[in-house]
């Protein structure tokens, strides 16, 4: 990764990953809060990047052998402590929780100037190309438990 990359993919931290991402007009409703739903992009980009800083490429799994091996949000848990606004830069710390089996555990939050905005439990499935459900390897497992 260079480092360029390395900056915007934020970085890994004893507890997981942390990434910054600042607040857009386009990420606010009417009311000049960030809309309910755009937390959902700024959690995925937490996610990605910390798959990212932990050396594994996505576009990769996908092609690992013939089944091929692919995340999907099996179940969110969402609770919404406080809004962001405009222009405001977000912490987005994700964690693992659990990574085993056919499945993962994370663990994300988002805060804004040490203000708690989101908590999410987030549910990872494991599956092949076609959708069925597949073991994690090992090593994989390995690198998100540390």
């Amino acid at each position: 990764m260079n480092d360029v990359s390395a900056q915007l993919s934020g970085e890994l931290s004893e507890n997981g990953h942390r990434l910054l991402q600042r607040v857009y007009y386009e990420d606010t409703d009417f009311s000049g809060l960030v809309y309910h739903a755009r937390y959902l992009h700024f959690l995925e980009r937490g996610r990605t990047d910390y798959l990212r800083c932990l050396g594994v490429e996505q576009s990769a799994l996908h092609t690992v052998d013939a089944e091929g091996l692919v995340f999907v949000v099996h179940r969110m848990e969402i609770d919404f402590k406080s809004p962001a606004r405009m222009d405001d830069i977000l912490l987005i710390e994700t964690s693992t929780e659990k990574a085993g089996g056919a499945k993962m555990v994370l663990k994300q939050q988002i805060s804004s100037a040490g203000r708690l905005l989101i908590l999410a439990n987030v549910i990872i499935a494991v599956v092949n190309a076609s959708g069925r459900p597949r073991r994690l390897p090992e090593d994989l497992a390995a690198k998100f438990l540390g």
